[in-house]
């Protein structure tokens, strides 16, 4: 059971690499937001965590499937309709339950799924361990504003908890920039930033063998902060972003991967892609969201 488990994991991890180093390069198209591209990174996530998705003639996976994968059937509800699992591996004869071609591959898959369960939970032991001890970083934090604590312990602003997340500033925080920073802060919090960021480290933690997936982790967190940046310097000046910037520069970077720190990622990146804001119109935000569909349907979804 553990071997055909890790058969599909290793498959689910190979169409995920190729789904994410697409998105690496179309986030490198300027004329697309941060704010918008972010949404990209659904793609490889959903491929590490859904075996099956649906058929269409339109999917990238019918240009590949003509030179390598094998499109394995899962489920046909309707003519129209067909649930499959994209097989990159190709090593089996049948899959429920799948026969190898060669029978060591058996005992090959076996001897791996238990390496990867190992390295799975030892990862997600670790994470639990680092959340333990995020928690007590900020446990001696006192009240300043409604959900805004000082702490000692503490060097950069950021926010802290998925459920009730509360925004933690550094004690010396100089209050000339509290504004820029909370609203910062905040931004995270009402797009669900450090949800995000567990749900990747978990999808990272379950691929940990693919070298590509904490390449697709690390970007991904960087595009949160970039994305981030877009939203709370929407409604400023460009006076206003100036200030924004030079807080940047004033915030040392957090290490943390519990949390949503104001500096939090390259400072030089962030304060290029701030200066550079642009207001999107209607048309745009219709247009790049029209854009983003297609491009996750067709990414998504398997050969048809």
């Amino acid at each position: 059971m553990i071997g055909e488990c890790c058969y599909w994991i290793f498959n689910m991890s190979i169409v995920a690499s190729v789904m994410g180093l697409l998105v690496l390069a179309i986030r490198k198209v300027k004329f697309i937001p941060h704010r918008v591209s972010v949404f990209l990174w659904v793609i490889p996530f959903l491929r590490m965590c859904i075996p099956f998705g649906i058929n269409s003639p339109y999917s990238l996976m019918t240009l590949i499937s003509r030179f390598t994968t094998k499109t394995v059937t899962v489920l046909q509800p309707a003519d129209d309709l067909t649930l499959s699992m994209t097989n990159a591996i190709m090593a089996a004869n049948s899959y429920f339950p799948i026969t190898y071609k060669v029978n060591m591959l058996s005992r090959v898959f076996e001897i791996a799924g238990f390496i990867w369960l190992i390295g799975t939970l030892a990862i997600i032991i670790a994470l639990a361990i680092l959340y333990m001890a995020t928690k007590r970083e900020i446990k001696d934090s006192r009240l300043l504003d409604p959900n805004v604590y000082l702490s000692e312990k503490i060097e950069s602003p950021a926010v802290y908890g998925i459920i009730k997340p509360k925004i933690v500033l550094p004690a010396s925080f100089a209050d000339t920039d509290r504004e820029y920073v909370l609203q910062h802060e905040r931004a995270h919090i009402r797009r669900c930033d450090n949800l995000w960021r567990l749900i990747g480290f978990l999808l990272t933690a379950v691929h940990w063998f693919n070298p590509l997936s904490w390449l697709f982790l690390k970007v991904f967190l960087a595009d949160l902060e970039l994305a981030c940046d877009e939203k709370a310097v929407s409604k400023y000046t460009d006076e206003e972003r100036k200030e924004y910037a030079r807080t940047l520069l004033n915030c040392v970077q957090n290490k943390n991967v519990f949390v949503s720190a104001f500096g939090g990622a390259k400072v030089r990146t962030r304060i290029e892609n701030v200066l550079s804001y642009k207001q999107m119109t209607l048309v745009s935000s219709v247009g790049f969201a029209l854009l983003i569909i297609a491009i996750i349907y067709t990414l998504l979804t398997n050969a048809g």
